[in-house]
């Protein structure tokens, strides 16, 4: 089995092309959201060579409430700031941008970014554990459904999991939407 090191790297290159060639639309995403109108959601905030989801978190947002993720701490689950098009930003941990202000929420349905996927809902990420720890504390909960969303080149069927890594309920690509098949 390939490292998860080798992995990303691979799948980092990957993405990198898909995302250059590309016109990507989250016309897809947006779709599948339409179905859960009101229903609290977690999207994120691009970084480098991410598929964009905003302009579906845009859409959802007319709907009901969307959260973007907040790095509290190292070792820690993702907590999720209210996010509104066009609200105040600044840098979170890592670069991401998260808002200014708004409340903490707590969202049922997770987009989760994403360095590679496989066909089974498995999900390479970038190694910090931050959604699988996430994942695993939400959904332990309540159900809560992770959406990867991803270009499909990003796709990999050898990916080297880990009994920790959290499965994807549905990935959406460029594409279409996948449906992982049971492991």
């Amino acid at each position: 089995m390939i490292d998860k090191s080798a992995a990303r790297q691979a799948a980092f290159a990957r993405r990198k092309d898909a995302h250059a060639a590309a016109h990507a639309s989250a016309g897809y995403l947006s779709e599948v959201l339409a179905g859960y109108r009101g229903v609290p959601i977690s999207g994120y905030m691009p970084m480098r060579t991410e598929i964009n989801p905003l302009p579906a978190m845009e859409e959802a947002a007319a709907h009901g409430p969307v959260g973007v993720p907040v790095i509290v701490a190292s070792g820690q689950p993702l907590q999720f700031r209210t996010w509104e098009p066009d609200c105040a930003m600044i840098k979170g941990d890592f670069g991401a941008l998260i808002p200014v202000a708004g409340a903490w929420m707590v969202p049922e349905i997770v987009i989760v970014p994403l360095v590679a996927f496989d066909a089974q809902g498995g999900r390479l990420g970038y190694g910090g554990g931050f959604y699988d720890r996430t994942l695993e504390q939400l959904r332990s909960q309540r159900p809560t459904l992770a959406i990867g969303f991803a270009y499909a080149a990003q796709e990999d069927n050898a990916l080297p999991l880990e009994p920790t890594d959290q499965p994807l309920d549905l990935i959406v690509t460029e594409r279409g939407v996948i449906t992982p098949k049971s492991r």
